[in-house]
């Protein structure tokens, strides 16, 4: 009999949270409509609200300011826009700079032009170049509108954990706004919206062991907002219309509210498995390349490159000896290219990286089959040079 799979690719999709699961079963007797003035309707509205209130002690945010949507990818797609309302007076927004290193949710641009978008260089490590924000910031045509600056809090790829406060810094150095990517970070880094400098953070659920089909943009205020992406019966505070998804948006609150409680004991023991491993793939191929070793990580992300072999070659390798990793970030219809991740650091992309991305249900047995799977795909790579 085979053994199980092991699933080390947390980083793209968490596996559905027990507590997620059952909060997901209860709403399914729960059929009133959110909008509704019924007690049916009321019933559901007050479990939305709930998690409303668990989504918000995630991002350390007012749960007034909590707008949920449909994904990250859709709350960034409402807040990267060059239309803004003060209150009801009209806020252009002439230009989105966003890191080199951002998710393509964030590097597409929104609701700019190309012409309109700028990327910011990372360093070697993987870090925003704050000196290049700086001149970008100084260079902006304050008569296009304020700018606008994205960057990830942690990349998706590497699990580097970029200065958001020294860019808040810069950003509002210059009257701009600051989007913040927390979709790695949520669970994984204590959040606080306020203590960031961000104007407006992404989370999302299925990243926490959430169900997929729920995200929210979590705003700093709600005097400056942008204009809403999806029109219709004035859901969400008129900022995103359309009956909630109750299922999801429920589901999401429950695996919110553990990732804020296990927090401390869940990234703690996380940690030492990653270190466990590192420690393992070196050991085994003391030509390993982990990226960003050297910078401040999120507990759970190992991201490297094995000379004499190529990412898809070891993806497959991988997969057929039972263990789910990936090669790179999961977000092109599962197609496997070039990191962009790698191109912005300035790492020779073709051979590519991959990256094995741990969670809470992650063992030390796993850990141990983990190391001696890549022992056993290392020892038969070809040398150094002859690509596999």
């Amino acid at each position: 009999m085979a053994p199980a799979r092991l699933y080390l690719d947390w980083n793209a999709t968490a596996p559905l949270h027990p507590a997620a699961r059952d909060a997901v079963l209860r709403t399914l007797d729960m059929f009133g409509n959110p909008s509704s003035v019924h007690g049916e309707g009321r019933a559901v509205r007050a479990a939305i609200e709930g998690a409303r209130r668990q989504v918000a002690t995630l991002a350390g945010a007012d749960p007034a300011h909590v707008i949920f949507t449909s994904g990250a990818t859709e709350a960034a797609n409402m807040v990267l826009t060059p239309d803004f309302r003060m209150g009801r007076t009209p806020m252009a927004i002439g230009h989105l700079y966003h890191s080199a290193i951002e998710h393509p949710a964030i590097r597409e641009g929104g609701r700019f032009g190309k012409d309109r978008t700028t990327e910011i260089a990372v360093t070697a490590d993987g870090v925003v170049d704050l000196d290049q924000l700086q001149s970008l910031l100084a260079g902006h045509d304050k008569s296009t509108g304020l700018p606008m600056v994205a960057v990830m809090l942690v990349n998706n790829e590497t699990g580097v954990v970029q200065p958001v406060g020294e860019v808040a810094k810069v950003v509002q150095g210059h009257g701009g706004l600051l989007v913040v990517d927390a979709v790695q970070a949520a669970g994984r880094i204590a959040l606080d919206i306020n203590a960031l400098g961000a104007d407006f953070v992404i989370v999302s659920s299925h990243k926490i062991g959430g169900p997929k089909g729920a995200g929210a943009l979590v705003s700093r205020g709600e005097v400056l907002m942008p204009r809403a992406l999806i029109h219709g019966g004035g859901q969400e505070k008129g900022h995103r219309s359309g009956t909630e998804n109750s299922l999801a948006v429920i589901g999401f609150g429950a695996a919110a509210e553990v990732a804020v409680r296990e927090f401390d004991e869940r990234n703690g023991r996380i940690s030492a498995l990653r270190e466990q491993l590192e420690d393992g793939m070196r050991n085994a191929a003391p030509d390993v390349v982990i990226y960003g070793a050297d910078q401040q990580r999120v507990s759970n992300t190992t991201f490297f490159t094995l000379p004499g072999l190529k990412a898809e070659t070891g993806q497959i390798a991988f997969d057929l000896e039972g263990v789910a990793l990936s090669a790179g970030a999961a977000c092109s219809s599962g197609k496997v290219g070039e990191s962009h991740v790698l191109v912005a650091m300035g790492r020779d992309p073709k051979l590519g990286a991959l990256r094995m991305s741990l969670g809470f249900s992650t063992t030390d047995e796993d850990i141990g089959r983990a190391v001696a799977t890549f022992t056993k795909i290392a020892a038969r790579r070809k040398p150094a040079g002859e690509a596999a």
